[in-house]
C-alpha cells in the first residue's frame, strides 16, 4: 500500500511539473473510478451515445417509395457503372436527387422550402450545380448532372410541386396532415367560418 502511495506521488509531482493538465486530469479520473468501482458502468455511458444522424431515412430507403407514388417520375437509370461496366439500374435520378440535396447542399429533408430549392438548383435559379460534387459523378462512367437537370426542367410545375409533396410526406409523416390546400380549389359553402373581430384603427386607416 505504501508502495502505491509513493508511486501515485511521484507520478503527480512529474506531472505536475511538467505542466500536463489533460494527464493530470486523466489520472484523478482514473483513481475515482478504480475506487468507486464504476469503471464499467461510466465507459458504457460514455460510448453509448450515439450520433441522431444514425436513425435518419437513408436515400436507398426513399427513391424507391418516391417512384411508387410517382410511377412517371423520370428515371434516368440508363448510366454505365465504373465498378462492373453495367447498367447501374438502382443509379436513379430520384436517389441522385436525394443525395445531393441531403450531403452535397446538406438541406433539412422535412421542409417543403428546401426541396424547392433544390429543385431551382436543378433549373438553374439558385445556387450552382458543380460537377464534380454531383452524385453520381464518382461511380458511373458518365457524369448524369446534365441529363438530369434536362430531366427536371422537363416537368411541369404540379409535377415538381407534387415531388416535392412526396418527399416531405416521406420524410416526414406528420405533414400529410398538415397539408396545404391548394390555392385553386373552390372554398367549400358548407364549411362554415368563425368572423373575425373588426381590427382596431379602421376608420383611421380609411381616412
Amino acid at each position: 500500500m505504501k508502495k502505491k502511495k509513493f508511486l501515485f506521488k511521484s507520478i503527480f509531482s512529474k506531472l505536475t511539473t511538467h505542466n500536463s493538465p489533460i494527464l493530470l486530469t486523466l489520472i484523478v479520473v482514473s483513481v475515482i473510478v478504480l475506487r468507486s468501482g464504476a469503471d464499467k458502468s461510466i465507459y458504457t455511458n460514455l460510448f453509448s451515445i450515439q450520433p441522431a444522424y444514425a436513425q435518419r431515412i437513408t436515400p436507398s430507403d426513399v427513391w424507391q417509395l418516391v417512384y411508387q407514388q410517382l410511377p412517371d417520375f423520370p428515371q434516368e437509370n440508363k448510366y454505365i457503372s465504373k465498378e462492373n461496366g453495367k447498367v447501374a439500374e438502382n443509379n436513379t435520378l430520384a436517389n441522385r436527387l436525394i443525395r445531393y440535396h441531403i450531403y452535397t447542399k446538406g438541406r433539412a429533408p422535412i421542409y417543403r422550402l428546401d426541396w424547392k430549392l433544390t429543385l431551382a438548383d436543378y433549373l438553374g435559379a439558385n445556387e450552382i450545380m458543380y460537377d464534380t460534387s454531383y452524385p453520381g459523378n464518382d461511380s458511373l462512367r458518365e457524369n448524369p448532372i446534365e441529363g438530369d437537370r434536362k430531366a427536371i426542367t422537363r416537368l411541369t410545375r404540379s409535377q415538381r410541386d407534387a415531388l416535392v409533396q412526396v418527399l416531405v410526406n416521406i420524410f416526414n409523416p406528420t405533414s400529410q396532415n398538415t397539408r396545404s390546400p391548394n390555392p385553386n380549389t373552390p372554398p367549400n359553402p358548407t364549411t362554415s367560418t368563425t368572423p373575425q373581430p373588426p381590427q382596431r384603427g379602421g376608420a383611421e386607416l380609411l381616412k
